[in-house]
């Protein structure tokens, strides 16, 4: 089984535990906000924030980690990532922190230990780009957005 390495941030709140998944069939493992002054954080709508999670990974080379909204937290408080999925690269060791923001009508709050996220290890394929005098015809051809047809 692939591992990442996890260190703690100076000053985070260990009895939140390591990122971890809720269920046997979960694709992501949870994220909780790691406040360092363990207060919670009010976010207004239309704000963001970036929340701490008090951690800092080793993403083996290869891979990547996706962070992700949480569906539920999505669905009944309109709290989601704006830059999602966002990318935590095989090359970066600093603070792991999740852009969070409020796309609902309500103010929410972020308590600290609070289910903010969900990380997906996923492997990265990476290819090289070649400059071509044109490209290959399809059926689809240049057709944009909506240009599949509704439904």
């Amino acid at each position: 089984m692939l591992s990442i390495a996890v260190a703690w941030e100076a000053g985070a709140d260990r009895a939140l535990g390591l990122p971890a998944y809720a269920t046997a069939g979960a694709a992501g493992a949870d994220l909780r906000a790691n406040f360092p002054d363990r207060k919670s954080v009010w976010l207004v709508p239309g704000a963001r924030v970036l929340v701490p999670t008090g951690l800092r990974i080793a993403v083996p080379e290869g891979y990547e980690v996706q962070l992700r909204p949480r569906s539920g937290l999505a669905l009944r408080h309109g709290i989601t990532l704006p830059n999602s999925p966002g990318t935590i690269d095989s090359d970066y060791r600093g603070p792991l922190g999740v852009i969070v923001m409020n796309a609902g009508a309500e103010p929410f709050e972020i308590a600290h230990g609070a289910r903010i996220a969900q990380m997906v290890v996923a492997p990265v394929v990476r290819v090289g780009f070649e400059a071509v005098a044109a490209l290959d015809v399809t059926a689809r051809g240049a057709g944009g957005f909506g240009s599949t047809g509704e439904g």
